[in-house]
């Protein structure tokens, strides 16, 4: 599968992007993330989910019996690391377009890799995306600053949703849909196997 996330790793974290992301497909999951931090030591985070967005404990127990094997063999890192998988949890990356278009209406975080409007770092309501580029309305604006920006896409460096009470009760609402889905698709496959 095609890496269609706006937002990708570089150095060493791009390779072992490259080295999970097959596996991941072959899962059935997507790559959200690969960062290495010095917490505990070292650790390798690999946030991934399903493409409906979810990420169970069961997921994410999945996803390491699988990568790290993978990981062991292609040793991408010097030295001993933690391996942490983990869901992009309700105030998520935004690493892709569909996040992007999800993220219209929610608080957010983003830095660009270069300045936009005369700086790098922005707060606020993303109000739309449209064609390359997102708008934001700003939380806080300065003297001479426009409340209303356009950064375009390809100049995000990093992106992420601020953690609100509406962004949690859509969570929320996600969650129980999944799971009522996910119950009905149990149902039917356990009907279908009476049948046969």
């Amino acid at each position: 599968m095609q890496d269609d996330r706006i937002i990708r790793e570089s150095g060493t974290e791009a390779h072992v992007a490259g080295i999970v992301m097959p596996v991941l497909d072959a899962l059935g999951y997507r790559l959200v993330r690969v960062r290495l931090s010095a917490q505990d030591g070292l650790t390798l985070q690999i946030m991934a989910e399903r493409p409906d967005g979810s990420m169970t404990v069961d997921d994410c127990e999945t996803v390491s019996r699988a990568v790290s094997p993978v990981l062991d063999v292609e040793d991408p890192i010097d030295g001993a690391y933690q391996l942490e998988i983990s869901s992009p949890g309700i105030d998520r990356p935004l690493v892709r377009r569909a996040d992007f278009e999800a993220a219209v209406g929610h608080l957010a975080k983003i830095e660009t890799a270069v300045l936009v409007g005369g700086r790098k770092r922005f707060r606020g309501t993303i109000t739309a995306l449209a064609g390359e580029a997102l708008t934001m309305e700003r939380e806080k604006v300065g003297e001479d600053e426009e409340p209303v920006v356009t950064i375009p896409l390809h100049a995000i460096g990093a992106a992420r949703l601020v953690l609100t009470d509406a962004l949690v009760r859509e969570a929320l609402k996600k969650d129980k849909e999944q799971r009522r889905r996910r119950k009905k698709e149990r149902r039917a496959d356990a009907a279908g196997t009476g049948e046969e």
